[in-house]
């Protein structure tokens, strides 16, 4: 699934007028608007909200999103999330202000490296709602919102008996797994993993990855859990994606190990965020503004993922193993 980049710029305008020698202010009296970025997954014992504020001023934009003040509330904020149960509140957790330094430089717009969020920690039930609460202590404004997760669904090809995953370049093979309660939007990416050693030294070994994004938009035609899903896998693309990212390198030897399905799927809220924000292709740029925050702006949500990934299971085939070897896309690679 694709990762979300948490970007909130304000444009400063400059006024042309004819001629016209009076001053236009475009900057209006200034409002706090809080901006939220959250998603859970049950998966996770950490979990993390990004919270700031809009920003406008006099001068260049650009420069105000280097300072940290520009957009980070400091001490101001109290926050905490509720676990509900129908109409029975069941445990509240509290977020603390942290700081993160792995954020990186991009295209340079905000600072970087270091980074405000807010974390909490526990374990999360997909059974249950969660509930978020802002409050500025100094304001006394407060921003809710609200979400289900995205719950457990089963993958039903390829099968874990037999116990193998195969790419044949002459066919395509089956996908097939049910939808997930409250899931919309699913993407799948086969990661293959394989071993790289050097022929001077053959001690020295390394795990290496390679990521092939099957796809990363198909959505449920429902959020109940009972679709059952689709997709026809190309075993050709298997092959050049690897040819694709792995370079020829005759220092080293090469040996496949076996491949992940990981499925990620974003919830229904979630789904609709990404629509609306995504780059616009054509000519209409303006796209409508979604938000599930109450009080603010952004997204609170929630996405799962799922990894097929017991070596047993997916060990490859033998017709895999032969076809990286003869394989005009894979066969310099040496594997």
């Amino acid at each position: 699934m694709r990762s979300s980049r948490i970007l909130v710029l304000s444009v400063v305008l400059v006024p042309f007028l004819f001629s016209c020698n009076k001053n236009l202010n475009v900057n209006a009296n200034w409002k706090d608007i809080t901006v939220v970025y959250g998603l859970l997954d049950q998966n996770d014992s950490a979990h993390y909200l990004k919270v700031t504020k809009a920003f406008l001023g006099d001068g260049n934009a650009l420069s105000f999103a280097k300072i940290p003040d520009s957009s980070y509330y400091r001490d101001s904020l109290e926050i905490r999330m509720e676990e509900w149960n129908y109409s029975t509140l069941l445990r509240t957790f509290i977020f603390h202000d942290t700081l993160i330094s792995n954020k990186e430089a991009g295209d340079s717009i905000f600072y970087y490296p270091d980074q405000h969020v807010f974390v909490t920690y526990g374990k999360l039930n997909a059974e249950y709602t969660y509930k978020l609460f802002i409050r500025n202590k100094h304001t006394g404004k407060e921003i809710t919102s609200k979400t289900v997760l995205v719950k457990k669904f089963s993958i039903d090809k390829p099968a874990s008996y037999p116990a193998q995953a195969s790419f044949d370049s002459s066919r395509s093979s089956e996908l097939k797994w049910t939808s997930a309660v409250n899931g919309r939007r699913y993407q799948l990416v086969i990661r293959f993993h394989y071993i790289e050693a050097q022929k001077a030294d053959t001690s020295k070994r390394t795990d290496k990855y390679v990521d092939w994004v099957v796809f990363k938009d198909m959505l449920s035609s429902d959020l109940d859990g009972k679709t059952t899903m689709t997709y026809s896998l190309p075993g050709s693309v298997f092959y050049i994606v690897l040819g694709g990212n792995i370079k020829p390198d005759n220092t080293v030897t090469r040996a496949a190990r076996d491949v992940s399905y990981i499925f990620s799927v974003a919830s229904d809220d979630l789904s609709t965020y990404i629509d609306v924000t995504e780059p616009s292709s054509s000519i209409i740029q303006e796209r409508p503004q979604f938000t599930n925050i109450t009080g603010g702006i952004g997204i609170f949500a929630s996405r799962h993922n799922n990894t097929k990934d017991n070596t047993k299971t997916l060990r490859l085939s033998e017709t895999t193993l032969r076809q990286l070897k003869i394989n005009s896309h894979t066969s310099n690679l040496g594997f």
